[in-house]
């Protein structure tokens, strides 16, 4: 029986309240939206359009895959990030916000060299190192990544914005299959979620986002230390590295921070004024 907008937008809602999704009528908008191919304006004006038989199925699907914790993201395909659509998998991490920070300070860093060349270590879905090429058309990046099905995503990205180009993808366990190089910049989202903090993420993150690309087991901190060990060798004299690191993570990381061989920069906040986003350069 073919169903209202309206009505279809009430049953969506009242199911994804009682799964425990947050803001309910808004996942429930942007599933419908995805669906039918219309954006919310539509949907508030032609809140008495009936939906075909076979959207209102897929609709329901969707709405079951969000209720059981799935990610919108995943379910939709794609995530915005630093104002541009990117492609997204249960292969890759989902863009956040926070991340765009880092894009930020990277930007700042390499504003006044020419050309720079820019490696991108745990690069997942590419937004790090496929946004930075947008911004900087002079730039090239290599992008690395130990998962074969997140390179796939991050070289599709890659297409989408039209950098494939400027970027080098390999697979890579930080920089172990790397030439020695000499980068202006090294950025990392490196995974850092300390073991004991895996059960108390969201159920989204936890029981949907790959584990690999989230936590190195332990403390958190073992690909961290590996990126300020490490990069050194791949840096030319006063390149950066910038990574983002963990919420409270921002004391410890200090201390790991070698003043004969790091000038340490800053550690920038995130939008909740957590430590968040690492600059150091190489002595």
């Amino acid at each position: 029986m073919r169903r209202s907008i309206a009505d279809s937008l009430r049953e969506a809602s009242e199911a994804l309240q009682a799964s425990g999704v947050p803001e309910a009528r808004r996942e429930a908008g942007s599933l419908l939206s995805f669906i039918i191919g219309k954006d919310r304006t539509f949907l508030i004006s032609h809140a008495e359009d009936r939906l075909e038989e076979t959207e209102l199925d897929r609709f329901r699907e969707a709405v079951a895959r969000r209720g059981e914790g799935e990610p919108l993201q995943y379910i939709t395909g794609v995530q915005d990030f630093y104002g541009r659509e990117f492609r997204v998998t249960p292969d890759v991490l989902i863009p956040r916000p926070e991340t765009e920070l880092l894009v930020e300070a990277a930007l700042e860093v390499v504003k006044g060299i020419s050309a720079p060349l820019i490696c991108d270590i745990g690069t997942g879905s590419g937004c790090i190192a496929v946004t930075l090429l947008c911004e900087r058309s002079d730039a090239q990046a290599v992008a690395v990544d130990i998962s074969e099905p997140a390179l796939s995503v991050a070289e599709q990205n890659a297409h989408r914005h039209g950098v494939s180009d400027r970027i080098t993808l390999r697979i890579s366990d930080c920089f172990q299959g790397l030439e020695p190089t000499s980068f202006d910049l090294v950025v990392s989202n490196p995974p850092y979620v300390s073991a004991s903090a895996l059960p108390g993420l969201q159920r989204e993150v936890r029981d949907h986002e790959p584990l690999v690309a989230l936590s190195p087991g332990a403390d958190g901190l073992s690909v961290i230390r590996r990126l300020l060990r490490d990069g050194l060798a791949f840096l030319n004299p006063n390149g950066h590295l910038i990574m983002e690191i963990g919420f409270d993570q921002g004391e410890t990381v200090q201390t790991l921070i070698d003043p004969e061989q790091w000038r340490p920069v800053e550690i920038r906040p995130d939008l909740q004024g957590i430590p968040r986003i690492l600059v150091v350069q190489k002595l």
